[in-house]
């Protein structure tokens, strides 16, 4: 099934803004899922077989409307404009189209504005997009994105927006070396599996004296990988010794 998202845009007249959404949308569902012409097409690849190829196999197509968009009237009636070819295509794989409206000087469009055969977009519910707050924008767009197309959910990165008010979540990722995350944590931790360790480790109360001579109380300790715990304990522990150093004053 397709779940490519498709940005459709005119240049001159919205490419900033089809770069911004094809950034963030990367970033929700991977780069691999959105197709932007400039981004998407290598050198070398034939241009019209790419473009249309990556409409195909999108599940929608968002149409950036800037403010001159219209004023192209010449191009929109164009058979060979490819903005307008893109929206027909789209049409006739019954694709849904959504317009987005670049800027807060973009009107919804009319059906005087469009040529017969893109008449239908002045139908189809739009959705605004404000330069002066993208962050609201790209949240409302890329929550369309994903009720439109629910095969996108399986690679939503931003999982966090589905979760309650207060709950923990990993944010840290893939991590190689030691990494620590915690949020409101008090309480003891329970059930710690440590691998691979080759210094101290402590998971409970008490003190740890690992491979290191230790005087405590009155008790003399000392040999090779020595391990002493005080302090309350749950598990078994489990260490191979060498032999032991010498005691301090005497060979017993």
């Amino acid at each position: 099934m397709a779940d490519d998202v498709f940005i459709n845009y005119r240049t001159g007249d919205g490419e900033k803004t089809a770069a911004l959404i094809d950034q963030e949308l990367s970033r929700r569902f991977g780069s691999d899922q959105i197709f932007r012409a400039s981004k998407s097409i290598a050198p070398g690849q034939v241009y019209p077989d790419e473009l249309l190829a990556g409409l195909r196999r999108s599940a929608v197509l968002l149409a950036v409307i800037g403010p001159d968009w219209t004023n192209f009237q010449t191009r929109l009636r164009d058979p060979e404009d490819w903005v307008r070819k893109e929206i027909l295509e789209a049409f006739a794989c019954e694709l849904p189209v959504v317009p987005v409206l670049d800027g807060r000087k973009t009107d919804r469009l009319t059906k005087g504005d469009l040529p017969d055969e893109l008449a239908r977009l002045a139908e189809i519910q739009s959705v605004p997009f404000s330069t002066q707050d993208t962050q609201a924008g790209l949240k409302r767009l890329d929550d369309v994105v994903a009720d439109l197309v629910p095969g996108l959910r399986d690679v939503d990165r931003d999982t966090t927006r589905s979760l309650a008010a207060g709950s923990v979540t990993n944010s840290i990722g893939d991590v190689g070396g030691t990494a620590v995350q915690s949020r409101d944590f008090t309480g003891d931790v329970g059930g710690a599996v440590v691998k691979g360790s080759s210094g101290p480790v402590h998971a409970g109360l008490g003190d740890i004296y690992q491979n290191s001579r230790h005087e405590s109380g009155g008790r003399h300790f000392s040999g090779n990988g020595m391990t002493y715990f005080e302090g309350n304990h749950q598990g078994d522990i489990r260490h191979r010794f060498g032999e032991p150093d010498e005691h301090e004053g005497g060979g017993r």
